[in-house]
């Protein structure tokens, strides 16, 4: 499948599966939100969770997308950018993770200050999954 045709039916789209590499080799999956910008997937995450551990460490990942009610799928392979978590109000980080929270949710938070503090103290950050193969099948 061309990469180009399989990012635009994933525009649509903003629910995923995010596979990632354990430390032994065998698969961790997360399920995850996303946001295509540029080009890139991008996912608000915690620097606790698996997912970001198993990337610090292997960047190589997987996003499979569906679509049940059409029986379509499609799996990118790509890597994946970690940045670092958010640490003040307005920081680049905290400015991304509310562009994604806007694009995802299709609406404004309510309380951007409370917003950007609760993305602090969970130690949020952005992956940045960069598709570079697709497969699947989209009817």
């Amino acid at each position: 499948m061309e990469l180009d045709e399989a990012l635009e039916w994933a525009t649509e789209k903003n629910h995923g599966i995010l596979i990632t590499i354990r430390r032994d080799g065998r698969p961790q999956s997360s399920d995850i939100s996303f946001t295509l910008k540029d080009g890139k997937f991008c996912i608000s995450a915690t620097t606790s969770r698996a997912k970001t551990r198993n990337l610090l460490r292997d960047d190589r990942a997987v996003l499979h997308v569906t679509s049940p009610e059409s029986w379509s799928y499609i799996s990118f392979d790509g890597t994946v950018e970690v940045t670092s978590p958010a640490q003040t109000h307005n920081d680049e980080v905290n400015k991304e993770l509310a562009d994604i929270y806007q694009r995802i949710a299709g609406k404004e938070h309510p309380d951007w200050n409370e917003y950007q503090q609760a993305m602090i103290n969970d130690g949020r950050l952005v992956l940045r999954f960069v598709p570079q193969r697709a497969v699947g099948m989209v009817n």
